[in-house]
């Protein structure tokens, strides 16, 4: 494309009109725009460059039969990243579905956050249960304290996307409809419905609690910086 130099130089101009130097974004701005107006580009022609034609498939291990706490983790993590989970029970293996870097940054905050969960779950049990604790009990309190751990986790992934929103403008319809058309790639998907389940206040109330302290910027941000020096 004749027109390619000159948007990857808008782009780049673009980007440094972000700068936190007040006069080098405000000149960056202006060419720019002036640059726009030159070659009679408009900022969808800018959006739409590169566009992606297919989404991405990334495949990790959980379990065959996957808890409720985990499905309602990987859910939150999905539209957090503008992606799709889907579990196999068949195989212990999920596999989301984005475009780009979406979906391995929703990949590695989904093992990053299932590991934390898991740990912090496990301190929260040995302080809190004995061996004498009939199992069934065992696993109402650890189901519980998961559950609350992760129902703020979700929200505070919700609050990162409203602030600073993964995709914008057309794109979130392109994403959407190379998701989709992956998805029906895949076959029949089977709709899993929660069941009301009960819980332990106590250990949910604790695991809430827990969870308001895990950093899911540290998740993130540690998978875009090795992205960045991977290139």
């Amino acid at each position: 494309m004749e027109s390619q130099p000159i948007i990857e130089k808008i782009k780049k101009l673009l980007a440094l009109a972000n700068s936190g130097n007040e006069h080098e974004a405000a000149l960056a701005a202006s060419h720019a725009q002036r640059l726009l107006s030159e070659h009679n580009l408009a900022m969808t022609d800018i959006e739409s460059f590169n566009k992606p034609d297919k989404a991405d498939r990334v495949e990790t291990s959980v379990s065959k039969k996957l808890p409720k706490w985990l499905r309602h983790l990987s859910s939150g993590i999905s539209a957090a990243f503008d992606c799709q989970a889907i579990h196999h029970p068949a195989t212990g293996k999920m596999t989301f579905i984005g475009v780009g870097a979406d979906v391995q940054i929703a990949v590695y905050t989904f093992t990053y956050l299932n590991s934390t969960v898991r740990r912090l779950c496990g301190g929260y049990m040995k302080l809190n249960t004995d061996p004498n604790t009939p199992g069934r009990h065992r696993e109402l309190i650890r189901q519980s304290y998961c559950l609350g751990a992760v129902s703020t986790i979700v929200l505070k992934l919700k609050e990162q996307k409203v602030q600073t929103p993964v995709t914008k403008g057309a794109m979130v319809l392109v994403k959407e409809g190379l998701i989709r058309q992956a998805m029906n790639e895949i076959g029949k998907i089977r709709i899993m419905h929660n069941r009301r389940s009960y819980i332990n206040s106590e250990a949910y109330a604790k695991g809430q609690s827990d969870g308001r302290e895990v950093g899911v910027n540290h998740a993130i941000n540690g998978k875009r910086r090795k992205q960045t020096i991977a290139h």
